[in-house]
Order: structure tokens, then C-alpha cells, then sequence
């Protein structure tokens, strides 16, 4: 090797370790930001997606104030916070809000946040790959599909004190190629087309929750492909078309009820094809199609 070539080839391994040790831990947003700063508490960044390259895998952005912080997609094991009694926004037009698209072992943490789509966005939250996705403490409105669209081969997603309302079409839906697993708690999905729709390769339960107002379905479990199961407890169909349905689609689905609460649904419980439900006769029903005791399966 030349002398030149070696020198160059030191210059090109302390460039590559900078830029790694350039990464911090935690790293900082402001309205007032720029993207151009290095994202430090005194020099903010002005964006998610500025910020996010100068975050180490593993770390946080934090927002310092209200504002609105743009798109962003997440690649790698992060946490976004907007703060507690702030509002920190996603903003976007014609677009997805946020997208999760991480490795199988990365864990992924929204919270704080609120993510409007002005009725133009495609999904307020997407989740494509990854371990884990956390959705804590936001509110997702505005999307012309879903608010939280879950499309994934396999992870798991947590939602809690969440909403997400207003949507074209799903407050939460989950279409995968592989089961997924979703948790969601004390969450509101309101004014959409299907409140909680578990399709293909689901597994979702919902304790304490709420899905009010939507033309369709409040809970919908109909799976095109593999099972669909939906686990419902402690919750509230109100002022919907149907309040529960189970099946509809071509693969086997299953809704299970106890200590569900459903009033002014035209259709309180409705079965679909390949559909089932099974409660544990503990369910109050002011609507019609109410199920007659536990492992009660419609033929």
C-alpha cells in the first residue's frame, strides 16, 4: 500500500468513528430548532427526522416545547417524547405520520404525542417490522385510512391511553403476514369507519376501552388469511352500527367477550362468515343479537 492510500484509508476509519461517537443518547427538538444544529439541549433540531440520525439505536428525542416536528421514519430501537402538558405534533399532508420499519430485535416508543393527518394524511402511525412498538399517551386523528395501521410479519404493539379518531377507516387495524400480537388499554376509538379492526394473522386484546360513534363496526374481528382473534374485556360499544362482529372474511374468526357494555348499536353482536364469539355470560347488550351464555358459537 502507498503512503497516500494509507492516509487516506486512516482519514476514512476517523471520519466513520466520529460520525459514531457524533450519536447521542438523547437528543432535542425545538420550534425554534434547526436541523443544521447537533440536537444538544442549548442546539436543538427542528424535526424528528433531523434528529433521528444524530440519535444513537437505543436512545430518546425530546421535544422542549409545542410545536410541530414533521414525519419521520424509525429504522432502529428509539424513543419519541413530546412531553408531558405540551403539544408536540406530527403534522403531515397527503403522507404517512410516523412509520416503523426497525429490525426484528429493535423496540420502538411513541409517546406523548399528537398526530393529525388535516384529512389528507394516508396513517397516522404504520407499523411495518420490528420486536416491539409502545403507543403511550397520544392522540392520532385526521387519516384518511387508519390511525394506527399495524402490517407487519409477526411483533408485538402496545397501545395505552391512546386515541384515535376520525379516520377514514380504522381507529387501529392490523393486516399481517404473520401473527401479531396487540395490547391495547384505556384507549378511545371514536368517529371512524371500524373502531379496532383485527384482520389477517391478529391477536388482539382490549381491556378498558371505548369505541363510540364509528359507521360500522365498534369491534371487528374478520380475517382474510391465517386466524383472526379478538379478546375483549372492560369495554364499551356505544352508538355504532354493529357493536361486536365476529367473521366476515375468509379465515376463521373469533371474538371472546366478558364485562362488555353495549348500548344504542343498532346490532349489538352480529356473526359473519368463518366468524364465532364466545362469551362468558356476563356482558350487558341493550342492542339486538345478544350471545345466550359462555362458548356461545352462532350456527
Amino acid at each position: 500500500m502507498s503512503k497516500n492510500s494509507f492516509i487516506a484509508t486512516i482519514a476514512v476509519i476517523v471520519f466513520a468513528t466520529g460520525l459514531a461517537s457524533g450519536q447521542a443518547s438523547r437528543t432535542w427538538v425545538s420550534g425554534v430548532g434547526d436541523d443544521a444544529n447537533p440536537c444538544s439541549r442549548t442546539a436543538p433540531c427542528k424535526t424528528f427526522a433531523g434528529a433521528i440520525s444524530k440519535t444513537a439505536a437505543g436512545g430518546e428525542i425530546d421535544a422542549l416545547d409545542p410545536a410541530g416536528f414533521g414525519a419521520v421514519t424509525i429504522t432502529k430501537a428509539i424513543t419519541i417524547d413530546g412531553g408531558g402538558g405540551q403539544v408536540a405534533s406530527v403534522l403531515v399532508s397527503g403522507t404517512n405520520g410516523i412509520v416503523v420499519q426497525a429490525a426484528a430485535s429493535d423496540v420502538v416508543i411513541l409517546r406523548n404525542l399528537r398526530i393529525n393527518g388535516i384529512g389528507t394524511g394516508i396513517n397516522g402511525v404504520r407499523f411495518l417490522s420490528g420486536k416491539a412498538l409502545f403507543i403511550e399517551n397520544c392522540n392520532i386523528f385526521g387519516f384518511t385510512t387508519n390511525g394506527i395501521d399495524i402490517a407487519s410479519s409477526g411483533g408485538q404493539v402496545f397501545v395505552t391511553n391512546t386515541s384515535s379518531d376520525s379516520n377514514g377507516q380504522a381507529g387501529l387495524s392490523v393486516q399481517s403476514s404473520a401473527t401479531t400480537s396487540v395490547s391495547i388499554d384505556n384507549s378511545h376509538f371514536d368517529l371512524n369507519k371500524n373502531g379496532v379492526y383485527a384482520g389477517s394473522f391478529s391477536s388482539v386484546t382490549v381491556t378498558r376501552s371505548v369505541a363510540a360513534g364509528n359507521t360500522s363496526v365498534g369491534f371487528l374481528v374478520a380475517a382474510g388469511t391465517g386466524t383472526g382473534a379478538l379478546n375483549l374485556s372492560q369495554s364499551t360499544s356505544t352508538n355504532n352500527t354493529v357493536g361486536v362482529q365476529a367473521g366476515g372474511a375468509a379465515a376463521p374468526s373469533t371474538a371472546r367477550v366478558t364485562q362488555m357494555s353495549m348500548f344504542n348499536n343498532p346490532f349489538g353482536f352480529a356473526i359473519g362468515s368463518n366468524g364465532a364469539i364466545r362469551s362468558f355470560g356476563n356482558n350487558f347488550n341493550s342492542d339486538s343479537g345478544a350471545p345466550g351464555g359462555p362458548n356461545y358459537t352462532p350456527q
